[in-house]
């Protein structure tokens, strides 16, 4: 009785996929992105705002270099030719002495604004106005070119840090560490402390007061010295290898702590301020001072991220007190999902936080520190805050899964008063949202599309949200004669049965229906985000892998970002865990929608944080995964820079880093692994990848490796490193030699 292992290698043997993977294959893969270059129109619009905002016009580009002018009134809703395009070629046929053709003006620019039923035409070297009624040119002069406003940094009112006080008075010296006051007018210098040295030094930036009353400057205990090494063994310069040092904390380092010292100028006395509400601090930053000079707050983030603390200083006393005072068990994600705004004139602080379970916006006063309302709340997220306006107490914002009808990873558009009523979604398609508003934020061009879906471009109302008018749909047609096959949008339960997990099928675009297909994950498991593609693209780089003979999926289990909390938390100190238990769920429930998945040859693939994941999955779900290639894994986490570690890992660094590492576990390993790093990888120590390496040869295990010369971070998305990887696909998981030459 044959076992199941031989009935799949004679399956490998007799069916049609010993055909896959051939030269013919190689060549439509490596061509993929030549094949679908500039095979998609109408997809994108730039408007050109007219005047105070009621109109403005775009140039759509078309297939063989046709190309289209527009007019939209958006306060009519109408859109409609910018112009006769035949009349207008055949009036600058005879301006220009040649042949214009009316598909392909050679317009640069067009000016609405000179003159009712007029338009300025600007070409390569000439400018017309041209009367819209008659169509007589007459040649001016050529206008030039319209800036457009940018945002002022420093918008928020605040006075930059200087060493002089802002009546002029005094100026405050650093010397030998120490801190020292110079009087302006009379000259003098005050030493104000004696205690500076080298390893707690007084230095940067200080803040005065608006009064010139005190100021705040920090003292400062430098990080240690933590250098990495690395050998370029192959430098075009000289034949000698060469030695590149940098310093690179990595988890546990001991880190640069600054803490607030309180001044005051007139005497030079310093106002003691406890350090009791921010001990151990990762950073301080955002230092402020209230406009009557009363006191100042600044943003402390814990060393282990575990608190995010608004302080504020009494200027008199130097006593301190919460403002706001954010906790987790698990961590605080600050570096994506913190955002604090100061409303200095109503004494309101506009706070992010995920306290009940999604990350929402709330309103506290920041004299008193209570919490007045909940802004947004819900089972949705707040991906991003775009607009606070302080008059009409109004606030712009990014959610996703706020249409609970749609994947809960699109991107929308909000706004919502500051005491959480009068919410507007002001995007509605079903894709996911980029837009772009009028200059008087009254209309907005709001942008969308899906893997699946095209770019849809419609003009809606800023207000309502309504839609004045749809603009574009993109055209496609030439991409799909081209063998263009979308992604396929897949969910599927994840390990508690209940939670949505959503990810994407590229399938090779000569898909038989009849034929078995290896699977093949492409993976980035990284805390700091969500990763599977929702906005259409024409090229995916996995479809290069998909093209060998695979059918590749990209999933985000939980442990990504983007969604509640509790979805977050499950990567906190469980970096190795990398959601493999959701991942191998959606898989299967993947292969029973479609029975060409040979769930029997498995691979797995990534870079960086998803080549540690790649690893992970030999070594612990081996009995799933077959064959993995993994690029510049950040193999174990102590080996790797501090602040991303620490921020999921936790601090101190305890026992689970190195139960979770690839380096211990590599005695587990079964199935194909092939390693690459690059030796000068700058971003993921290359030791963390050699380290495996050698636990791999003192377990007696064989393996691949590939240290590529002269490489820095991501090596494997060369074309040498792309190659290698389908080739190691192609060989273990086709179970065929590459042949990537004609036949």
């Amino acid at each position: 009785m044959p076992t199941a292992r031989t009935t799949a290698l004679l399956l490998l043997l007799t069916s049609p996929l010993c055909a896959q993977g051939t030269a013919k294959d190689y060549e439509r893969a490596w061509n993929l992105r030549s094949r679908f270059s500039n095979k998609v129109f109408r997809d994108r619009v730039r408007p050109n705002w007219i005047g105070g905002g009621d109109r403005f016009w775009y140039r759509i580009d078309l297939a063989r270099g046709k190309r289209e002018f527009l007019l939209i009134d958006a306060v009519g809703g109408t859109r409609e030719p910018a112009f006769d395009h035949q009349r207008l070629a055949t009036a600058l046929t005879g301006a220009l002495g040649k042949k214009v053709d009316a598909e392909r003006l050679p317009i640069r620019d067009l000016r609405f604004d000179a003159k009712d039923g007029a338009v300025v035409v600007v070409t390569d070297r000439k400018a017309f106005e041209c009367d819209l009624e008659s169509y007589a040119l007459a040649e001016v002069e050529k206008p030039k070119p319209e800036q457009s406003e940018r945002p002022r940094r420093g918008g928020d009112g605040r006075r930059r840090p200087s060493d002089r006080s802002p009546d002029g008075r005094w100026q405050v010296v650093f010397r030998d560490f120490d801190v020292h006051l110079r009087d302006l007018e009379s000259d003098e210098t005050t030493r104000l402390t004696d205690d500076g040295e080298e390893q707690h030094r007084y230095e940067g930036r200080v803040h005065w007061s608006p009064d010139s009353s005190r100021f705040v400057l920090f003292r400062t205990r430098p990080e240690q010295r933590h250098t990495v090494h690395l050998i370029e063994s192959s430098p075009r310069d000289q034949v000698q290898p060469k030695l590149h040092s940098h310093q690179y904390l990595k988890p546990g380092d001991r880190i640069r702590q600054s803490k607030p010292h309180l001044f005051e100028a007139a005497t030079g006395r310093e106002i003691a301020v406890s350090d009791d509400l921010f001990p151990n601090p990762w950073r301080i930053s955002d230092l402020r001072w209230s406009e009557d000079s009363s006191r100042f707050t600044f943003l402390y983030n814990q060393r282990g991220h575990q608190v995010l603390r608004i302080v504020g200083v009494d200027a008199e006393s130097g006593e301190t007190s919460a403002v706001v005072d954010e906790r987790s068990e698990t961590f605080v994600d600050y570096e994506y999902k913190q955002f604090a705004h100061h409303v200095e004139e109503t004494h309101e602080i506009v706070w992010m936080s995920e306290r009940d379970g999604w990350n929402h916006l709330y309103l506290y006063d920041s004299s008193t520190g209570e919490g007045k309302n909940q802004i947004t709340r819900g089972e949705w997220v707040v991906r991003g805050v775009d607009r606070v306006d302080e008059e009409t107490r109004r606030i712009w914002f990014r959610a996703s899964g706020i249409r609970p009808d749609q994947d809960p990873y699109h991107v929308h558009f909000a706004r919502v008063d500051f005491d959480g009523e009068n919410l507007v979604l002001l995007t509605e398609g079903d894709g996911t949202h980029e837009i772009e508003y009028s200059p008087d934020r009254r209309f907005l061009v709001d942008r969308y599309s899906r893997v699946d879906l095209p770019p849809v471009t419609e003009l809606r109302s800023a207000e309502t949200g309504e839609l004045v008018c749809r603009l574009e749909q993109a055209d496609v047609d030439e991409l799909k004669q081209a063998g263009w096959r979308p992604p396929e949008r897949f969910v599927a339960k994840g390990r508690d049965g209940e939670t949505d997990v959503w990810g994407v099928l590229h399938w090779p675009t000569n898909f038989d229906p009849e034929t078995s297909y290896p699977v093949v994950e492409k993976i980035y498991a990284g805390p700091h985000g969500s990763f599977v593609p929702k906005s259409f693209r024409p090229h995916h780089s996995a479809q290069e892998i998909a093209e060998l003979g695979f059918v590749v999926v990209q999933i985000d289990g939980m442990g990504t970002s983007n969604r509640s909390k509790a979805f977050h938390d499950l990567c906190w100190k469980n970096l190795g865990d990398s959601g493999f238990p959701d991942r191998i769920r959606w898989i299967r429930a993947a292969a029973a929608k479609h029975p060409s998945l040979d769930l029997e040859r498995v691979g797995i693939y990534g870079g960086s944080a998803g080549g540690q994941s790649s690893t992970r999955a030999l070594l612990a779900h081996g009995d799933f995964y077959k064959v993995a290639v993994s690029d510049c894994g950040c193999h174990d986490n102590r080996m790797d820079k501090i602040w991303w570690n620490e921020l999921w890992m936790g601090w101190p660094v305890g026992p689970h880093y190195a139960e979770q590492s690839n380096v211990t576990n590599a005695h587990r390993l079964t199935g194909k692994l092939f390693l690459i790093v690059g030796e000068l990888d700058r971003n993921v120590d290359p030791a963390s990848t050699m380290q495996v390496v050698d636990a791999l040869v003192k377990a007696d295990k064989d393996f691949d490796l590939l240290v590529v010369p002269g490489a820095g971070h991501g090596s494997a998305e060369s074309r040498y490193g792309r190659r290698r990887r389908a080739d190691f696909f192609v060989r273990h998981l086709l179970g065929v030699e590459p042949r990537r030459d004609a036949e």
